[in-house]
């Protein structure tokens, strides 16, 4: 089989690798696509705070079990599916009290250990999720970054009385925004973004306000506006949103954190103790993947509006090159390494 491997910060590779087996509990997957995130890039930048070289990365991808282990039924095989990517050892105290994701002893498919981004891929059985017939391919490799929203909205608990304002409208803030309209029906959800293109995308998929908060102060137009967002959910990331999000959200609010920054946020406690606010860490999603599903199949969510490019995956470099500095051109981009 070929297999896209980071060896090194910076060093990446198609490999030519033999094809694995199941384990006894495992059911290998043939990969048909899978989607570039920004933990790849990281990956491959030497950036990510959890990987181990040499890796064959990607966490984001669906195909058709094609071979089980000892113990799995035969039945699997033939069966298409979404892969989730959280590997949890159901004994330490996070699994004990239902939350697994963030278990003590964490896998990640991708990150600790073997990803999608291969023509094969073997997984415990019971994180390869059947997807209905009404959901093809490439939207059963978009259930990963969907669960991402989902796992932040369900420990937010969002609700249609909110008024969200999601900082944010790359591939995972699209997210939000289509889950936060699509599935919770929210009253008003605003959008804040430094570039165009993706507030546009951000209108497309449901936001009722967007914000350019490079040109648009907006602190200052929230208090003009008379609005005080009741849900907050940061997708951009970058230090300074938290503490704007304590400033602008509404009494008994709540604000959402996503991602990875390692630069430190400065964060007035006045703010947070005033007005009794919540603050809501998220880290990939507690068991989601059934849930996502459900919502695409019956059309609350829509993947294929965040879907702008498909690369063969022999086009890796390319595929990254544009995901990386293009932003304005692409949002969600996907490698094809089979046809179902």
């Amino acid at each position: 089989m070929e297999s896209i491997k980071v060896i090194a910060p910076g060093e990446l590779w198609v490999e030519t690798l033999p094809t694995p087996q199941p384990a006894a509990g495992e059911v290998r997957v043939k990969v048909s696509y899978a989607g570039i995130c920004g933990s790849d890039l990281h990956i491959y930048h030497g950036s990510h705070p959890f990987v181990k070289y040499p890796r064959i990365i990607g966490h984001e991808f669906a195909g058709v079990i094609d071979a089980v282990g000892e113990g799995v039924s035969t039945d699997k095989i033939g069966q298409r599916v979404s892969v989730d990517p959280v590997v949890s050892c159901g004994h330490c105290y996070p699994c004990s009290i239902g939350r697994s994701n963030i278990c003590h002893h964490l896998q990640v498919v991708g990150v600790h250990r073997e990803g999608g981004f291969s023509e094969f891929c073997c997984v415990p059985e019971q994180l390869a999720y059947a997807v209905a017939e009404n959901i093809d391919a490439q939207s059963a490799a978009m259930v990963e970054p969907f669960s991402i929203a989902a796992n932040m909205l369900n420990r937010t608990g969002a609700s249609a009385r909110d008024v969200a304002l999601v900082y944010g409208a790359g591939p995972i803030g699209l997210t939000v925004v289509q889950v936060l309209k699509g599935v919770y029906g929210v009253k008003q959800l605003i959008v804040v973004d430094r570039l165009d293109s993706r507030l546009q995308g951000a209108l497309e998929n449901g936001a009722d306000k967007v914000i350019n908060n490079s040109e648009v102060d907006l602190v200052s137009w929230l208090q003009e506006q008379q609005i005080a967002p009741t849900l907050v959910i940061d997708a951009a990331c970058h230090p300074s949103i938290f503490a704007q999000a304590t400033e602008i959200a509404a009494p008994a609010g709540r604000i959402g954190l996503m991602g990875f920054p390692a630069e430190t946020s400065s964060v007035v406690q006045r703010f947070l103790n005033a007005k009794e606010l919540t603050v809501f860490a998220s880290r990939l999603n507690n068991k989601l993947f059934p849930t996502v599903i459900d919502w695409m199949a019956s059309g609350k969510i829509q993947p294929h509006r965040l879907i702008s490019h498909c690369f063969d995956f022999h086009a890796i470099q390319q595929a990254l090159n544009l995901f990386e500095t293009n932003p304005m051109a692409c949002c969600k981009v996907l490698l094809r390494f089979s046809e179902e």
